[in-house]
């Protein structure tokens, strides 16, 4: 089976540069819209797409991505369409990544199997199960398994290593990284974790680290690059520009600058 991811990170690692990783949730602010912005966050650069599902209740998310979900909701988006926008982009980009961060509530709603049977059949490469720990995820590994989805689990900061060893013995598109405890949110900036925590996962798994939770400038991403991270996830400081213009150009104008510069600075040393 192609894995999109491979490529990605065996290409970067080539290059010696990191990923990164823009979040949108789909549908915001609305659909047309929402396709639009996510085909300029990759004429831009990013390497792959984490992409969210309007849900009421995203407990991992801070007010600015809440919003996004809110906006998403009012104009009627649902799992189906969502699926239709990412059938639409993969469509046009046969070969970036894309990645979905979920709610359990919401996988249930469509039903386990089905939701990962509709997900590989849009074109998703992997799936977040934000609200599912790992000693709770086997039916979800199960499914992602039988549809061909890579998983992929959240690493908090104050992981017990019992966890930590389960969720390294994935078989991961990649590991999200918390820079903290808490909720997403460019108004709270990552902390770098401790470097003998990095090398603690990495002297377990092979498998790429991807920091997230307050990514928001070049300068991060320096930092991450220092800690011998693999990439970064950035979420509420691209959706910031949905909430601040009305206008789809200037939405699409200020998203595509800060992905050009956010992308810039993984190539840098």
């Amino acid at each position: 089976m192609r894995n999109r991811y491979d490529e990605v990170f065996q290409r970067l690692k080539h290059n010696n540069e990191l990923a990164f990783v823009p979040f949108v949730t789909l549908g915001d602010p609305n659909y047309e819209t929402s396709l639009h912005i996510i085909q300029a966050l990759i004429d831009e650069g990013c390497d792959a797409l984490e992409l969210g599902i309007p849900f009421s209740d995203p407990l991992a998310d801070g007010p600015v991505i809440q919003q996004a979900n809110l906006r998403a909701l009012k104009h009627h988006v649902n799992t189906q369409q969502c699926f239709h926008i990412i059938e639409s982009i993969r469509a046009l980009n046969p070969n970036i990544a894309i990645g979905l961060l979920v709610y359990a509530n919401l996988v249930f709603k469509t039903g386990l199997d089905q939701f990962y049977q509709m997900a590989k059949s849009s074109g998703v490469d992997s799936i977040l199960v934000a609200d599912v720990p790992i000693h709770e995820a086997e039916p979800y590994l199960n499914s992602a398994n039988k549809h061909h989805i890579a998983p992929v689990f959240m690493i908090p900061p104050n992981i017990d290593f019992t966890s930590l060893e389960k969720i390294a013995s994935q078989q991961c598109a990649y590991f999200y990284l918390m820079s903290r405890p808490g909720v997403t949110g460019a108004e709270l900036a990552a902390t770098m974790p401790k470097q003998e925590f990095i090398e603690k996962i990495k002297s377990i798994t092979t498998t790429p680290l991807l920091l997230g939770f307050g990514v928001s400038t070049p300068t991060q991403i320096l930092e991450a690059k220092q800690a011998q991270l693999d990439g970064v996830i950035s979420g509420s400081s691209v959706i910031k520009y949905i909430d601040v213009f009305q206008s789809k150009a200037e939405i699409i104008e200020s998203i595509s600058y800060y992905v050009r510069q956010m992308k810039q600075a993984t190539r840098q040393n």
